[in-house]
């Protein structure tokens, strides 16, 4: 006579059947579900530099290939970015009073455009002042917009223009960008060397004024000394909104270990940059290299140009840039970045600030409609949702929290 299994037992096979199917989840499946879970923000994108093109609508689906731009609101749906950092650029000028006048218009223009651009599409998202302001927004299906200024030139040499881009909306400043300013010594001054060895006079009154109405201070672009000095005097932690690692990448423009060592001592956090020169080290291409050296110089550096003259020099960048291609660092590379900084000061520190539009470009992650292939090479190496959570958004959202909170206001 054969024997019946008990209901109880048939139950138990079930369940466990049940259970060995869910463990079977494919890694794109597992990664694809974190993403969309976790709250993912880039730090640092130059899209503005886009808002003053003629015909680009970064409310409507623009493609990569064909415009050269990165970011766009539907782009940002599509790869799962909830919030993002738009830059307002401003290339150094002359530190003289016609240039700080120039600099100040050239800033609130880009605010404007800024504020114009995401008013018109503002069902698909709002500007953003607090870490809740992301989240909020990420439950309303809208993408968050915050607000950084790249370059500290455009406080044209008065502090008090600290509080009042506050008010603006601007929730960091980049103390520099590829010169020295009145503020400090930048990584990859040409001409002139170290100036200060770090902060000035005045770049030590702006670090206070930034700590005492809670505005992050970014040491992106900023020299070894500058980084030193902002570590040494910042009450607040400090953000590097778009870097990458020294000893992976020997670029001046990278952290060594010993600043992330500082950074990490800090409570700070770096955010790594997707601008290939910065994530691995080129092939030799002196074809290129020649020819954007003519460029740059055509456009003197690009610095101190009218809008018309930076659309102009960007234009022409891109279409040279397109003639002499350089070999992409990968997704992969980037994370190797990612894995060291682990390594050396642990899960807590680190993060994502592309540099889209300014240069960011990573095989693998051409544009922000294809953020997802970073969490998926996380998720190969073994990084767990908890991490990834950090990585993608929670690092910097404590660093902006403890920034507010430190605020002495």
């Amino acid at each position: 006579m054969r024997k019946m299994i008990p209901e109880c037992s048939t139950l138990l096979i079930l369940m466990l059947l049940s259970a060995s199917v869910m463990s079977k989840e494919t890694t794109e499946a597992k990664a694809a579900r974190i993403h969309k879970a976790v709250l993912t923000i880039d730090t640092h994108s130059d899209t503005p530099l886009n808002l003053l093109r003629e015909g680009f609508d970064v409310g409507k689906m623009q493609d990569q290939a064909s415009t050269g731009t990165k970011v766009d609101f539907p782009r940002m749906k599509e790869g799962g970015l909830d919030a993002q950092f738009f830059a307002v650029f401003v290339g150094q000028g002359p530190r003289t009073p016609e240039g700080n006048a120039i600099v100040q218009k050239k800033a609130l223009d880009i605010l404007a455009a800024i504020r114009k651009s995401v008013d018109e599409n503002n069902t698909q998202a709002e500007i953003a002042l607090t870490p809740d302001d992301a989240y909020r927004l990420k439950n309303e299906g809208k993408r968050a917009i915050y607000i950084g200024l790249e370059n500290g030139y455009a406080l044209a040499n008065d502090v008090t223009m600290v509080n009042k881009y506050y008010d603006m909306g601007i929730r960091y400043i980049t103390l520099c960008h590829s010169s020295n300013n009145d503020i400090c010594d930048s990584s990859t001054e040409k001409k002139k060397g170290a100036e200060y060895h770090g902060l000035s006079p005045f770049g030590k009154e702006v670090v206070a004024e930034m700590n005492r109405i809670g505005m992050m201070i970014d040491v992106s672009h900023s020299s070894d000394e500058t980084f030193m000095d902002v570590i040494k005097m910042s009450k607040a932690p400090i953000i590097a909104s778009h870097s990458c690692s020294r000893a992976m990448c020997d670029h001046p423009r990278n952290l060594t270990d010993e600043d992330l060592h500082a950074l990490a001592k800090n409570g700070g956090v770096i955010q790594m940059c997707f601008l290939s020169d910065y994530v691995k080290k080129p092939d030799p291409n002196p074809k290129r290299d020649s020819v954007m050296a003519i460029v740059s110089k055509k456009h003197n550096d690009f610095q101190g140009l009218t809008d018309e003259q930076t659309r102009a020099a960007y234009r022409e960048y891109r279409e040279e840039a397109k003639k002499f291609p350089n070999k992409l660092a990968a997704v992969q590379d980037m994370v190797d970045h990612i894995d060291h900084i682990v390594k050396v000061i642990g899960i807590d520190y680190v993060g994502i600030g592309t540099d889209f539009d300014g240069g960011g470009d990573l095989s693998g992650c051409r544009d922000v409609s294809q953020m997802g292939n970073v969490t998926l090479e996380l998720v190969h190496r073994g990084y767990s949702e908890k991490d990834i959570k950090k990585i993608w958004g929670g690092n910097f959202m404590r660093v902006f929290r403890e920034v507010q909170k430190s605020a002495s206001l």
